[in-house]
């Protein structure tokens, strides 16, 4: 059976192959990777700790009579932040001094008799049995006295010591007792402080982490226990208005735990501005290869086929070339492409859905800046 169009069926295909025809392939915008020097990070999650951590207690016991400074404050080391009655330690103190003049007179008086009996001993007009007697005395009252010196050395230290002074620079808690309780000696905690700068950076890597991170600290002539020669890392919190903070590795436990089988990681930071602080949760950067040329592609120059990711490359007559790839982590905002590609290829960055593989487009080549603005 022969089937018969219209005209007008027939004019209006002809104008469409005419169209497709003017309008020729479709356009797409091409672009080189970005081929430079990288280093992968790995992430871990941790917690900050404070470089120094003080727990305030007194050396004598006594009723608290001030507290001299504000909760929550900056102090410096030697500030003085409380005082115990102070009464009982004056004293005690006048009361060596006195001992010292009593020992003292008796020393004197001693050293003259034993002086004189040395003296009429040699002309034999005393026996030498009171000469002994003497010497003893003299030496008696020469013990005494070092006795009392060391009696008045230790009233002077109680007094001393009942003026609580800061053993550091840092951030003091609150005060734990207040004026008129009892504080025992070197067992009562008066309060705790931290320092805050720098501070410490803590968190956990398994073996397989470690295996890696020894290795590339021996290729740079350190040892991982040691800071792997101050590796630098970054660490960023939840507010993502302070920016990352820089910092260093500084030491890593000798030995994996048997339990957890993870070793402990700490890295030094510097907290001029008093950001940071012990407790707060972060995440850290850590650099998890040595340096090497690496390829870098935008994320939206990839395609997913089931499990595969593929990108479009586009030859010298425009034709479209699929390329399986295995991409890496995102660095610079850009996608690092582990297996795949070399580098010289020319990639379909934007117009992809236009992008068939043997399809023809027509290429409008641009450069990728080195770090991606997104």
């Amino acid at each position: 059976m022969i089937r018969v169009f219209p005209i007008a069926t027939v004019l209006l295909i002809a104008l469409a192959g005419v169209l497709s025809a003017q309008q020729g392939p479709p356009p797409v915008t091409v672009a080189k990777p970005v081929v430079k020097s990288i280093v992968e990070d790995d992430e871990f999650v941790g917690r900050f700790g404070a470089a120094a951590d003080v727990d305030v207690r007194a050396r004598v016991s006594g009723f608290l009579d001030q507290v001299h400074f504000k909760d929550g404050s900056l102090v410096e080391e030697g500030d003085l932040l409380f005082t115990i009655d102070q009464r009982q330690f004056r004293t005690a103190l006048r009361q060596a001094r006195a001992q010292i003049s009593i020992a003292e007179a008796t020393s004197a008086f001693t050293t003259d008799q034993l002086e004189r009996a040395e003296a009429l001993i040699r002309n034999g007009n005393i026996a030498e049995s009171v000469v002994d007697q003497r010497r003893e005395a003299f030496l008696a009252a020469q013990g005494a006295l070092e006795q009392a010196r060391a009696a008045l050395e230790l009233a002077e230290l109680d007094l001393e010591y009942s003026e609580i002074r800061a053993p550091m620079s840092g951030r003091i808690d609150q005060a734990r007792v207040d004026p008129g309780n009892l504080i025992i000696a070197q067992d009562t905690l008066l309060t705790s402080i931290v320092s805050t700068d720098p501070i410490y950076f803590y968190f956990d890597i398994d073996e397989r982490y470690f295996l890696a991170y020894a290795r590339d600290a021996r290729a740079r002539g350190s040892v991982l226990q040691e800071g792997a020669d101050n590796l630098q890392v970054q660490v960023t919190v939840a507010d993502r208005s302070i920016p990352p903070q820089n910092g260093i590795l500084d030491f890593s436990e000798n030995r994996i735990d048997d339990e957890t089988g993870t070793m402990r990681v700490r890295a030094v930071l510097r907290n001029t501005d008093e950001l940071l602080t012990p407790g707060l949760f972060g995440r850290v950067n850590v650099p998890g290869s040595l340096p090497y040329e690496g390829i870098l592609i935008p994320d939206e120059a990839i395609a997913s086929d089931q499990n595969r990711r593929l990108v479009m490359t586009v030859d010298a007559e425009g034709n479209v070339i699929p390329k399986e790839i295995r991409p890496g982590p995102r660095i610079d905002g850009y996608r690092v492409v582990r297996e795949g590609l070399d580098g010289s290829e020319t990639l379909v960055i934007e117009g992809l859905v236009r992008a068939r593989p043997g399809s023809v487009v027509a290429a409008e080549l641009i450069e990728l800046p080195l770090i991606a603005e997104n």
